[in-house]
């Protein structure tokens, strides 16, 4: 007599785990960069750090960029103590270089603004034409209380150091072409757009470096300081995930871009890291995860059950 075959184990195993949700599993978020280690509020991919600098400061094999609407700019240092980002623009002139450029500018909605040690000096402007001239050209205060001229009048001195350098010299620019700009508190409005200025180049620094008067040993660049949030705090989650050697970031295929903490084995969780026997694979589930395994679970048992009435 021939026995009724009977759906074997194997194929309830096969089953259930193709029937696993992907999501228990994600990407591992880079701790760094190239050289530079990533901490909240940056992330290596989408899903890590926060979710509203991932559009402007992200990882390209190796290098960290930071995006806006003029260009990409590679970064050269992050401050997270005191929450300041270094850029570099490589079509800016420096005492080693002078070149074109188009000039830069900030995201309104982006969440950095300018460090207040920032100097923008344009150089070869147009005396005649450029609005940065006009004797009537003005700029009003975000309060309308008073006006000030798009230039520096106490950035003669800056003008002159950098006339110095050889880069400059060399191509012969008067010094009444060089305008040290001061509305650099517009905030993420900022946007230095060279042609309107009709001025051909600009240089950038942050730092006399101790020597005010050698302009090659400026630090040259861009300062961003850049915000959590209003209060300019951690979301209250990151800290416990953090310290249980977990990575801060995000749902991204949420509506709302919840709270997701990333685990050095890959699993998300909406907490922290921290192992224990309510843990899988070394992680807690979240709320949503542990539904979504029901449901499988669930669907296996009924698919069971159905295959066990044809015995």
């Amino acid at each position: 007599m021939k026995l009724p075959h009977r759906p074997s184990t194997t194929i309830f195993s096969f089953i259930f785990i193709f029937l696993l949700p992907s999501s228990i599993s994600s990407q591992i978020c880079q701790r760094s960069c190239g050289k530079f280690p990533l901490k909240f509020p940056f992330g290596s991919d989408l899903g890590c750090g926060d979710p509203r600098f991932h559009q402007y400061v992200s990882c390209s094999q190796g290098n960290l960029m930071f995006t806006t609407h003029r260009g990409s700019y590679p970064v050269t240092n992050i401050d997270y103590t005191n929450k300041v980002m270094y850029i570099s623009d490589p079509s800016m002139s420096t005492c080693s270089c002078t070149q074109p450029s188009k000039g830069f500018g900030l995201d309104w909605d982006a969440p950095f603004s300018f460090q207040d040690d920032n100097i923008f000096a344009l150089l070869d402007c147009s005396t005649s034409s450029s609005p940065i001239f006009q004797s009537n050209t003005l700029y009003t205060d975000k309060n309308n209380s008073s006006k000030v001229s798009l230039c520096d009048n106490q950035g003669t001195s800056i003008c002159s150091f950098l006339y110095s350098c050889r880069a400059i010299s060399t191509i012969n620019l008067p010094i009444s072409t060089c305008c040290v700009y001061t509305p650099v508190d517009l905030g993420p409005a900022f946007d230095m757009d060279l042609q309107i200025l009709q001025c051909s180049s600009y240089s950038g620094f942050y730092s006399f470096n101790e020597r005010q008067s050698d302009p090659n040993s400026w630090n040259y660049g861009i300062a961003l300081k850049y915000k959590f949030s209003v209060n300019n705090e951690y979301p209250s989650s990151c800290p416990n995930c953090e310290r249980s050697n977990g990575i801060c970031g995000y749902y991204s295929g949420g509506a709302y871009n919840s709270f997701l903490c990333n685990c050095p084995n890959g699993i998300n969780t909406t907490n922290d890291c921290y192992f224990g026997a309510n843990y899988n694979y070394g992680s807690r589930l979240s709320s949503w995860q542990i539904g979504t395994w029901l449901f499988y679970c669930l669907a296996c048992l009924l698919i069971s059950v159905w295959a066990s009435s044809f015995l």
